[in-house]
């Protein structure tokens, strides 16, 4: 039975297309896992990129905001003034961001949305 299988695949010529098709679906799926761990390396790469810039953003503001602080105090010649200003300053800050957190959020989903539509280069 298989010997006439193969004999009707060589008269109507589909065994070397049945071997292209193979060829072929082997090489889509090597395609696909070479863009895969490319992709996964970007991610990777933005994610490490993104959480030294996050913690090169905090440390500037813990320091910018106990030198800024230290002057308010030397400026009113306290011991405590500047330190609750600056403290007064993020207080305003948080209750703004808790007041519009929902448009916040809606526009930051608006923003990944976007970026995961968006065909990387």
């Amino acid at each position: 039975m298989e010997k006439i299988s193969e004999a009707v695949l060589k008269f109507l010529r589909l065994d070397n297309f049945i071997q292209h098709i193979t060829g072929y679906i082997e090489n889509r799926i090597e395609l696909m896992k070479i863009e895969i761990r490319e992709d996964v390396a970007k991610a990777l790469a933005r994610g490490m990129v993104s959480v030294a810039l996050f913690l090169m953003g905090f440390l500037f503001l813990i320091f910018f905001s106990v030198g800024l602080a230290h002057f308010v105090n030397a400026w009113f010649n306290a011991a405590y003034i500047g330190y609750w200003s600056v403290a007064a300053v993020y207080a305003i800050t948080f209750l703004l961001m808790i007041a519009f957190r929902k448009s916040m959020l809606q526009y930051f989903m608006d923003q990944f949305a976007g970026l995961m539509k968006r065909k990387p280069n």
